[in-house]
């Protein structure tokens, strides 16, 4: 079985983290199980309910939230006149520690994909004591050349086409050397239309690059037009900013990781969060195992990635098992 059934919250809520900020959160499966948090992606992309079904809901209980400004939590970046102020990776790095603290959980499973996989890293390095383990699917630590090959050319070999119609999109009168900075610009336009070209050519990038194999120009996240728009405002607003961290730092501190078992999930194929980023981690994180899909892209739901992370969190769950369809990274 690739996934646990589909399940519905047993509890939801939203909780007030200071800065005029409400955070949606949710709890799954078993109110007595093991505790795990999941952090999304992104940033901006928010919970869904896919994510709950990488955990037996037997023994887990299974805790989801939106990150600021995006999903369910409030002030929505889709509104563009939602202020991105108190919206950094510090902040949402305190959002955890007050829902962990709101909910009485001593420890957690952390589980996080592409930016979650950052947060979770950097949560892990500074509250070590909060977490029991982790389970990461592809890799990224939010370094400026990720960022680089992601949003600054360094892909654009792969997707000319995408790329030149992401370029086009910003008009002559701008700077088109940093796209990043250009969009973060047409996104905060007042003219509407401009927004919402920006958000739409913006998500067109980020569709291209999703899945090792092509898929469909807008991917069906991005129809909705206020998703789009706190997706794209979040995301260069975060990457523009380089995250807030000094460059390289998850991986400086990955020593920091020592003791904390976990399970490192990556795509062979993954173009938006090439392998080195994975593979330079594991060798820094004494306590991190690193396994591939050779034929996986970035997304979590790619071919055979799903399976390696449901037998990851049974290993967590007192469960102990092979990771079919995929191999160990000897590094």
């Amino acid at each position: 079985m690739p996934l646990y059934p589909s399940i519905d919250p047993y509890a939801h809520g939203m909780l007030d983290v200071g800065d005029g900020q409400q955070v949606y959160f949710e709890e799954c499966g078993n109110p007595d199980g093991t505790p795990v948090v999941v952090l999304h992606g992104g940033p901006g992309s928010g919970c869904t309910p896919f994510q709950r079904r990488f955990f037996d809901p037997a023994r887990y209980r299974i805790v989801l939230f939106d990150q600021r400004g995006c999903g369910r939590s409030t002030p929505h970046a889709g509104d563009p006149g939602t202020s991105l102020e108190s919206n950094t990776t510090w902040h949402l790095l305190g959002d955890i520690e007050r829902l962990r603290e709101h909910l009485g959980i001593e420890r957690w499973l952390v589980f996080g994909g592409s930016w979650g996989a950052t947060l979770a890293l950097l949560y892990a390095e500074t509250r070590p004591e909060r977490v029991s383990a982790l389970v990461l699917g592809g890799v990224t630590t939010t370094r400026r050349r990720e960022v680089d090959w992601l949003c600054r050319g360094g892909m654009a070999p792969l997707f000319p086409e995408q790329w030149a119609d992401l370029l086009d999109g910003i008009p002559r009168s701008m700077d088109r050397s940093d796209p990043v900075d250009a969009y973060a610009r047409l996104l905060a336009d007042p003219d509407p239309e401009v927004r919402d070209g920006a958000a739409l050519n913006w998500c067109r990038w980020e569709s291209a690059s999703i899945s090792a194999t092509p898929g469909p120009a807008l991917a069906a996240r991005f129809e909705d037009p206020a998703y789009r728009l706190a997706f794209a405002r979040i995301v260069t607003h975060y990457f523009g900013h380089d995250a807030w961290l000094e460059d390289g730092q998850v991986l400086r501190d990955a020593a920091k990781l020592a003791g904390i078992p976990g399970v490192m999930v990556h795509g062979r194929l993954d173009l938006q969060a090439p392998l080195v980023t994975a593979w330079e981690l594991a060798r820094t994180w004494p306590d991190g195992e690193l396994v591939l899909v050779d034929n996986a892209g970035h997304a979590s739901n790619e071919p055979g990635v799903p399976e390696v992370l449901v037998a990851a969190t049974d290993r967590f769950a007192n469960a102990a098992g092979p990771y079919p369809g995929a191999r160990n990274f000897a590094v």
